[in-house]
């Protein structure tokens, strides 16, 4: 199955056009007014969310990891429906301090924070996950100058690998979190600190489409949490088992059994409950929730021939899809779905390569792929789009202009009684 069949499926058309949050494909780029710009469909992003919802066991908290994606509308849309927020830096700090999740639902992970990022954090009551011994230091020392009790947790390194995953977030030597090794000895610290210590985040890998290796992982997190809080002075009231649920990128790729791995999170859960009564379990997802409702669309500004084969030069490139363009954590380079927008369903007619504008080969969206006729401004469609997108991509490079960003589509109707 070639990229341009294969979204057919996925997406609604009318009229050979693609439709995105309802709207035509025409239509929406006349309303964005330019072109390239990546739609996030409002309908898709809230439906992902009350899937996951159905599969998760209730007592498990939903969190949406805000380095994702943080268009600011999308992380409002997504406030009215998940518990909590996971930002990596002070400015998705402040994105998050301004929708109506609480602050104290708000989590702050990632390898060095700045002092500055620090006293925001601890100023909004928001919980700064501990990423090593130093760090720890530096919140004790800022929650004194401002006389607040700062809210931790600790990023545990576990001492496990979770295989499959397409980026590799624990095990071995890392940069992020505190080697589970060292861990005891930073807690008996802690307990003597002037700190609030909540309790742990374990985050193995991301992208992974197998929920047996999901679930191993959760099980592995949870027996390495319940250890580790022997040496905790407080009863520890929160767990992050971190996410690492994949979505399908490539051909060969198999969607996530979702309810499989609720199954195995409500296991897991069960074992911590019994275990840690207190603990409250969260769920972190980002690309999960986000991804698959997004596209990238960009417009076909030249054709030309170059010794046999055809290349569609576009507006856009790797200056706003990074990853699209095989440049972001791809070992060998594959093609995302792609297809012609506005002639959805027609008859492939020749092997294509899409290429952005900048002046380097690895400027490359599509490669021999097999796509209907196209020509001069026709709208090349990026799928799985929604996720590490535009904040992922060298935006500066050459100085092109800026992709925009849109919300657009209603929510699902809600079901009546």
């Amino acid at each position: 199955m070639n990229g341009h069949e294969q979204v057919i499926g996925s997406y609604r058309t009318q009229g050979g056009e693609l439709l995105v949050g309802g709207v035509p494909l025409a239509r929406l780029t006349q309303r964005v007014g330019t072109t390239p710009y990546f739609a996030y469909d409002r309908g898709r992003l809230l439906e992902r969310v009350s899937r996951v919802r159905g599969a998760l066991p209730p007592s498990v908290q939903l969190s949406y990891a805000v380095k994702a994606n943080p268009f600011v509308p999308v992380v409002q849309a997504l406030a009215q429906v998940v518990d909590r927020f996971d930002v990596a830096s002070g400015r998705e700090l402040r994105t998050a301090l301004d929708t109506t999740v609480p602050a104290s639902r708000v989590s702050f992970a990632g390898p060095g924070k700045s002092r500055q990022e620090l006293a925001q954090a601890v100023a909004a009551g928001a919980t700064i996950e501990l990423e090593s011994r130093g760090e720890a230091v530096r919140v004790a020392e800022t929650g004194n100058a401002l006389g607040i009790r700062p809210r931790v947790a600790v990023r545990v390194n576990p001492d496990f690998v979770v295989k499959g995953s397409g980026m590799r977030m624990g095990g071995g030597a890392q940069q992020f979190g505190v080697d589970a090794e060292a861990v005891p000895d930073l807690l008996r610290w802690l307990g003597e600190a002037d700190v609030d210590l909540l309790g742990f985040h374990v985050f193995a890998g991301s992208q992974n489409l197998s929920a047996e290796v999901l679930a191993d992982a959760q099980r592995r997190t949870v027996d390495l949490v319940v250890e580790l809080a022997a040496d905790c002075v407080d009863p520890v009231r929160y767990v992050n088992l971190g996410g690492g649920f994949g979505i399908p990128y490539f051909e060969k790729d198999s969607p996530l059994d979702l309810e499989a791995v609720g199954a195995g999170l409500a296991a897991a859960v069960d074992r911590l409950g019994r275990a840690l009564p207190e603990a409250q379990p969260v769920i972190e997802l980002g690309r999960y929730l986000v991804g698959e409702a997004g596209v990238y669309v960009t417009r076909v500004i030249d054709r030309k021939e170059s010794r046999g084969q055809v290349f569609l030069v576009v507006d856009g490139g790797l200056h706003h899809q990074l990853a699209a363009s095989g440049n972001f954590g791809q070992v060998i380079r594959r093609n995302y779905p792609l297809a012609i927008g506005n002639r959805m369903g027609e008859a492939p007619t020749e092997p294509t390569n899409v290429v952005g504008k900048s002046c380097t080969p690895l400027d490359l969206l599509g490669d021999r792929l097999d796509l209907p006729l196209a020509t001069e401004g026709d709208l090349v469609v990026v799928f799985q789009a929604g996720a590490y997108g535009l904040t992922a991509s060298p935006t500066a490079f050459l100085s092109h202009p800026e992709a925009v960003e849109v919300l657009v589509g209603d929510a699902p109707a809600k079901e009546t009684s």
